[in-house]
């Protein structure tokens, strides 16, 4: 392996991390944001929102535009568009040029996950293919665990802006290792065209798959979004406090992420989801009572990291089986959908929670996000019943989970 094949990689995972963190460090910023900017927590929550819809339309439609611009092309150009939505964010004069920063931010998220994977894949060896892949997203997860709580540890100190200015940092870092490590002649696959893509939600199977995915994180959006409101306001928390208490949510996320993986690995994607999804609206629930008090609120975020992202890996090899079993031509595109499916769900819980906030109060968003939850525990019943009466051994099929 050349010495410029770990490196394009590691530009990858750094691209990924900051990504990462300018997507979710903003869950720990809203009331900092909304003190300064003079606007309430559902108008600020609304920076979640229209970020994740910026996401879920520049996957799909952005990817299937840009399918004939060359691949290192496209990634420098991404970052470059990424750094500049950060800078943007940084300089945002007011709530308005924030929510444009954070749309225009979105859009290269999007295609960046369409792209890294295909890039990851080709710089190396054809063995190597699930690893690279995993390393790339493995800058995701970092940035849960150390680049959110060093984020809102920057914005709680230095002001808000100032965190956006160091994620537009990480920004040129990423792009200049793009432009320096990666390949110029990369192979490039025939890109997913919007018929296709169509085709793919013609199919009700997919579309149940995605619809569980959009619930079970509208469900933890609804309450996440407003965590660190909730951990400042209802559990007592200092703002210098929340940024600690989101590093070890990061850390919970981090281990429950592989025990996600292993589970569905264990018993197929459906049982393990099944269980998740219980778990996890059990812990919402139980937010609304323990966020009155300062260590049961941690102990229940411990709990909460465990589970919101542990059903990543479940989804998304759940995703492809049905997709090799009613779209088998459109594997890729079924799954770059689900990402799209996640995003919406983030939107639309993010939005949803921001209603409640207005008119029901703050601490209504925990139980009525783990009603939601309840919603893709029944449509994950219903998907595993349907292919129950299909004849289809979900955990005889064996194939890996790719955790990421």
């Amino acid at each position: 392996m050349s010495r410029g094949i770990p490196l394009a990689l590691l530009a990858l995972t750094l691209g990924a991390f900051a990504i990462g963190t300018t997507e979710f460090v903003i869950v720990g910023l809203i009331p900092t944001i909304a003190a300064d900017l003079h606007v309430g927590l559902p108008s600020a929550g609304l920076l979640v929102s229209l970020y994740a819809l910026g996401v879920a339309v520049g996957a799909p439609v952005l990817t299937a535009l840009t399918g004939r611009v060359p691949r290192k092309a496209l990634l420098v150009a991404l970052m470059a568009l990424f750094t500049a939505g950060n800078l943007l964010a940084w300089l945002a004069p007011g709530y308005a040029s924030l929510i444009a920063a954070r749309i225009l931010t979105g859009l290269a998220h999007g295609v960046f996950f369409s792209i890294g994977a295909v890039i990851a894949t080709a710089v190396v060896p054809k063995e190597k293919a699930a690893s690279a892949i995993a390393i790339m997203f493995t800058g995701l997860t970092v940035a849960l665990v150390t680049g959110v709580p060093l984020g809102t540890f920057i914005g709680q100190h230095l002001g808000w802006r100032a965190t956006f200015l160091a994620v537009a940092g990480l920004g040129v870092v990423a792009l200049l290792g793009s432009l320096l490590f990666v390949p110029r002649n990369l192979p490039r696959s025939a890109p997913a065209t919007f018929a296709q893509q169509l085709a793919v939600l013609a199919q009700p199977r997919l579309l149940l798959v995605y619809a569980m995915t959009a619930l079970g994180y509208g469900g933890t959006f609804l309450a996440f979004t407003y965590l660190a409101p909730i951990l400042q306001e209802v559990s007592g928390f200092s703002a210098n406090a929340v940024g600690a208490v989101l590093l070890v949510y990061g850390v919970s996320v981090a281990f429950g992420n592989l025990w996600g993986g292993r589970l569905a690995d264990r018993l197929g994607p459906v049982p393990a989801l099944k269980r998740i999804f219980a778990l996890l609206a059990l812990v919402l629930f139980a937010l609304t009572f323990t966020a009155h008090d300062a260590w049961l609120a941690l102990l229940t975020v411990l709990a909460l990291g465990a589970v919101a992202f542990g059903n990543v890996p479940g989804l998304q090899v759940y995703v492809v089986r049905q997709a090799q079993r009613y779209a088998p031509r459109a594997g890729d595109v079924a799954s770059g959908l689900n990402i799209a499916a996640f995003n919406v769900g983030i939107a639309l819980g993010a939005s949803l929670g921001g209603l409640v906030v207005e008119h029901a109060g703050l601490m209504h968003t925990p139980w009525l996000g783990a009603l939601v939850v309840v919603a893709a525990y029944g449509l994950t019943a219903l998907s595993g019943r349907l292919d129950r009466r299909d004849g289809i051994d979900d955990r005889a099929e064996g194939i890996a989970v790719a955790a990421h």
